[in-house]
Parts: structure tokens; C-alpha cells; sequence
């Protein structure tokens, strides 16, 4: 599925439920914010996309009086923008997460043409060089790190993904024969193919049998299986979810209801006590540096073009649309003790 956002909401702004009510249903009887959520899972975007485009739907809507979004346009997106810029002071990025609820409000819900010019709109990110820790800080990292969630870690540093991308993979995205890993519906709803570290393989191994014990716990409870991508998926092949091709490589220790099904199925670990684990051990390693998940992940590439690999080869590994987001990792190389050097050293 589609996870094209900042994956948690922002912090100066918590979400919360309004008690008042909001703008009235539609002439189809249906409402603005249901109207909001079906055109996004027939687009196939996230759950977690989902709840942050209603919650800045919401917040947008109280701002302006709960004044219905059809009776407002391009005048009212700029006030509100303006406001969370100047006085809520957001980040550039969480700005722009506002407007993209905003337009898809706007063009996919209630089919009403824009006129300002949004390159305008949109604040300009600051251009910032990736945090990237030396080969050395990674392994200090890692080593204070134990079980599934050094394992996680290891995969983020070894194969280049995404925290969500490997705590979605399931045992069919393993080759341990060819020593590749298959991201399906990565960012940009993109599939790809990655290595996979030889070192990894006993562990990885170790961990598919955990995996199996599970499944088998699972079935012999006559439990309903593991999520699916998509309801529609779960629709075409009802047996997958029990299937042992389908099981998370890193299951969730119990059942959960699926806000979207109502059923109760079992998913993989939550994301937040991987980041969790990988602050504590990066403070534990005595670093300096900004350390998370993602950080293995831009380690994985500076330490890649460090040692001669080709910078299309590293973009096909990162599953990057175009190779100057990738160059970023040649800024990098360039900088300090690894290119230029100073002329106060010899």
C-alpha cells in the first residue's frame, strides 16, 4: 500500500477528536470525512496516511468555523497554512503534509479545481545531509542492541530498507539461496530486490523456524492468520492469511483487531519500540550523533559508494526513482576527512 507521508503525526499538533460536529453529509447522504476515507482506500493509501489526511482535514475545518470545504478555496488553504507556519511555528515538512490532505481533499473528494500556484504554497524544505555513523559506530550501535530488535537493525544497515519495509517482509520475501530480500510496495508503491547479508543467514534462519512455531501455535488455535496488504487481497485469496508463505518474518507477540476489517489478526511489530530500541542503544554507545532506524539506512549507502560500488548500483538497492536522490550520499563522501582536505593538515 501507499504510504507516501510522514508516517506520525507531528508533535506540536496532537491529534485529537473534536466534540463538536463537523460539516453535514452530502446530498449522497454520506460524510465528508467518510467520503474522505473511502476515496483513499480505493486509491490503496495507508491506513497510516489515512488518519493523518482526517486529521488534518478536521483541524482545517475547525479552524475556519467548521465552514463547510466547498464553500471555501484557495484563500482559506493560505490562512491556515500561514497559521501553522507562524503560529503553531510546524516544521517545513509537516506544512506541506497539511497541504497534500488539503489537495487531496479538494480534488479527489470534492472534484473543485485550485487556482493558486502550490509550488508557491508548499514550504521549501531545509537541505540537510544525512546523519551517517562510521562503520565502527554502526557495530557499537548494533552490539547494544539484542533479539528481534538487533536482527531488525542488522537488515536496515545489511540490506538498505526502510524500517517499515522490514517489519512488513513475510517468509516468501526471503531467497537465503540467492541472498536477496523482496520489498514489495515500497515507497512509491515500488517493488525491488536488495542483498541479503551472508552473515545473516544463520540468524534469519533461527528466525523462520520462531516464525513456523508460531504459525503452528496460530493454526492449532484456529486462529484467522496474519493481515494482509489489502482487504481486497485478503478477499481474492481468503486462506493466504494462514498460509506459511504470508507470515510476518517479525509477528506482533499477540492478535490485534484490524481497524479497516474487524477482524482479529495477528501483525508484525510495532515500529515505535524498534526507534525506541535504537535511541537507547545509541545513547548507550555514547554517540553524539542523531541516531534512528533510518540512520542504518543511509549508513548502508555512504559505506556502499565508500568502498568503489557504482551510484546506479546503489540506487537500484535503495529503490530510488531518480539518481539525484542518491547523490546526496556523494555530498557526504565529499565532506571532512574523506575527500577535501583541510589546508591547516599537512
Amino acid at each position: 500500500m501507499k504510504d507516501k507521508l510522514v508516517p506520525s503525526l507531528p508533535d506540536s499538533l496532537p491529534p485529537q477528536e473534536p466534540s463538536s460536529s463537523l460539516p453535514p453529509a452530502s446530498p449522497t447522504g454520506k460524510k465528508l470525512l467518510d467520503q474522505v476515507r473511502d476515496q483513499l482506500r480505493l486509491k490503496h493509501y495507508s491506513l497510516r496516511t489515512e488518519k493523518t489526511y482526517v486529521y488534518w482535514i478536521k483541524t482545517y475545518i475547525l479552524f475556519h468555523g467548521k465552514r463547510h470545504p466547498a464553500e471555501m478555496g484557495d484563500e482559506e488553504i493560505r490562512q491556515f497554512l500561514v497559521h501553522l507556519a507562524t503560529g503553531e511555528g510546524v516544521a517545513a515538512s509537516t506544512q506541506n503534509q497539511a497541504l497534500s490532505a488539503l489537495l487531496f481533499l479538494y480534488r479527489s473528494v470534492l472534484q473543485k479545481e485550485l487556482t493558486v500556484g502550490y509550488d508557491l504554497i508548499g514550504a521549501a524544505r531545509p537541505k540537510r545531509l544525512p546523519t551517517v555513523l562510521t562503520r565502527e559506530e554502526v557495530q557499537r550501535v548494533i552490539s547494544l542492541m539484542s533479539g528481534e530488535y538487533q536482527l531488525v537493525a542488522k537488515l536496515l544497515y545489511g540490506s538498505g530498507l526502510r524500517l517499515m519495509e522490514a517489519l512488513r517482509l513475510r517468509v516468501q520475501d526471503l531467497d537465503l539461496a540467492y541472498r536477496t530480500v523482496t520489498v514489495h510496495d515500497g515507497k512509491g508503491d515500488k517493488d525491488r530486490v536488495t542483498i541479503l547479508p551472508d552473515s545473516l543467514v544463520p540468524a534469519l534462519t533461527e528466525r523462520l523456524e520462531y516464525v513456523r512455531l508460531v504459525h503452528q501455535q496460530d493454526l492449532k488455535e484456529s486462529q484467522s492468520g496474519v493481515s494482509m496488504p489489502t482487504p481486497a487481497l485478503g478477499r481474492k485469496y481468503p486462506h493466504a492469511s494462514r498460509e506459511w508463505p504470508w507470515q510476518y518474518l517479525f509477528p506482533a507477540d499477540g492478535y490485534s483487531t484490524d481497524p479497516l476489517t474487524g477482524q482479529q489478526y495477528r501483525h508484525h511489530l510495532n515500529s515505535s519500540n524498534i526507534q525506541r530500541a535504537v535511541r537507547q542503544a545509541a545513547r548507550r554507545a555514547r554517540l553524539s550523533k542523531p541516531v534512528s532506524p533510518h540512520t542504518f539506512r543511509h549508513c548502508f549507502a555512504t559505506h556502499l559508494l565508500e568502498s568503489g560500488y557504482d551510484i546506479r548500483t546503489v540506487q537500484e538497492l535503495l529503490g530510488h526513482k531518480d539518481v539525484r536522490t542518491t547523490m546526496i550520499y556523494t555530498h557526504v563522501l565529499q565532506r571532512g576527512g574523506l575527500a577535501v582536505k583541510s589546508p591547516l593538515d599537512p
